[in-house]
């Protein structure tokens, strides 16, 4: 059975070996520096890791760490970045914590005095930065640089400028991904980007050189109660976009990706959710609805919806919603049992991730911890199929490298 039959079985609810997937989504990444630190452990050949996502610095994975791991999932992205240039070219950049790595042509650092590094949007060194890493990070953080706006006099179109229609040269690249995914034998992941209704990591327009509108994060969550008219009026309007590159993009890639990563708007803390059931389903609910409806209706993809926290309470509503699959499944925030959900969820929605406890068990415990839990959350989420390994949320610089090696050994033992 090949990777992308093992991911075709857990997508249908089938039992199977459990696929695993580290790398292939902004969500299921690893950083940069443990990418470094793997390839080293498994003796791979030494060299510059390549950056594949900059604002949480993940690192590619190449296919001989793929190999190395047991990797069963290969990506189809576009090519555009959250900082508004594109992955393109190739230098090498040192990062603060002294690593070398490879990073696209427009990737453009400063460091002042302190030591904090700074972005600019698109390499453009004229304007105001537009993200920095803090002395001591290992990720970026988006600046807030919008526009004085009057609020009783908002434009639609300011806050729908990051939503463009698919250009030519980014169809042409995944294209171009799309033949290398078909021939690799892997499951496949597509992220288009553009469906994202209300996700606020594109709130601060940092690929955008003038940002207006509402680009305050505060400001944002704040809208969703007092100014909702005005953000039925961007969703709509982002809607009709995502449906027409939706269908460019389907004529382009066929049925080569299994699942489409559409939303990663986050609804949960530690503790609950972010909006209540009334306001998800007055909100947003419609737009994640017509979505979801024209993949189903239109291709063989299965939809990827991404949240971290406390969500369970939602969970009826993202089914009814038309996702397919979960991710990251936080079963350490509140009234998130793993049992409970897969009881209760596990033949509506594919869980993807939630196998290891990233806050806790994998950033401090020991490697022997680490595989009990793995083990543990195997057991209870591919039972009858329909989950796809991952941990909750991206693996974080500082993770130990064994105990991400005790992960992986895991997940190949459950699979004996």
């Amino acid at each position: 059975m090949d990777s992308r039959e093992k991911i075709s079985r857990a997508l249908a609810h089938r039992s199977g070996p459990v696929p695993l997937d580290i790398g292939a989504t902004s969500v299921t990444g690893v950083h940069i520096s443990i990418v470094e630190k793997l390839r080293e452990y498994y003796g791979l050949e030494k060299r510059p890791v390549r950056l594949m996502e900059p604002l949480q610095m993940l690192g590619t994975v190449d296919e001989d760490l793929k190999q190395a791991m047991g990797i069963d999932t290969t990506q189809i992205w576009n090519p555009n970045t959250i900082f508004g240039f594109r992955d393109e070219g190739s230098k090498e950049w040192r990062t603060p914590w002294g690593q070398d790595i490879l990073v696209p042509d427009n990737f453009e650092t400063s460091m002042d005095a302190r030591g904090d590094v700074f972005l600019y949007v698109a390499g453009d060194r004229s304007l105001p930065p537009t993200a920095k890493m803090p002395l001591g990070g290992y990720f970026f953080d988006c600046l807030l640089r919008g526009e004085d706006y009057d609020e009783d006099n908002l434009h639609v179109e300011d806050n729908l400028e990051e939503f463009g229609y698919i250009s030519d040269e980014d169809l042409k690249s995944i294209r171009t991904q799309c033949v290398s995914a078909e021939k690799s034998g892997y499951g496949v992941i597509a992220a288009f980007g553009g469906t994202g209704i209300g996700d606020v990591a594109f709130v601060p327009g940092s690929m955008l050189k003038h940002p207006k509108g509402i680009r305050d994060i505060e400001e944002w969550y704040i809208a969703t109660l007092t100014n909702q008219d005005y953000l039925h009026s961007v969703f709509e309007k982002q809607t009709d976009i995502a449906l027409e590159n939706l269908k460019k993009i389907k004529e382009t890639v066929g049925d080569v990706p299994q699942a489409a990563f559409t939303c990663g708007t986050d609804f949960g803390t530690q503790k609950c959710p972010f909006c209540s059931n009334e306001t998800f389903r007055e909100l947003y609910m419609p737009y994640y609805k017509k979505i979801n409806k024209w993949i189903h209706a239109n291709t063989s993809w299965k939809t990827f919806k991404h949240s971290c926290g406390s969500i369970k309470a939602l969970i009826p509503e993202l089914i009814e919603c038309g996702f397919d699959i979960l991710n990251p499944i936080q079963w350490t925030a509140e009234n998130m049992d793993p049992r409970e959900l897969k009881r209760e969820f596990g033949k509506d929605i594919v869980f993807w991730g939630g196998g290891v406890d990233t806050q806790k068990t994998f950033a401090f415990g020991k490697a022997e911890q680490v595989r009990e839990e793995v083990l543990e959350m195997c057991r209870i989420f591919s039972e009858g199929g329909g989950f796809v390994f991952n941990t909750i949320h991206n693996i974080q610089a500082m993770t130990p490298v064994e105990n991400v090696v005790a992960m992986i050994d895991a997940v190949k033992e459950f699979n004996k």
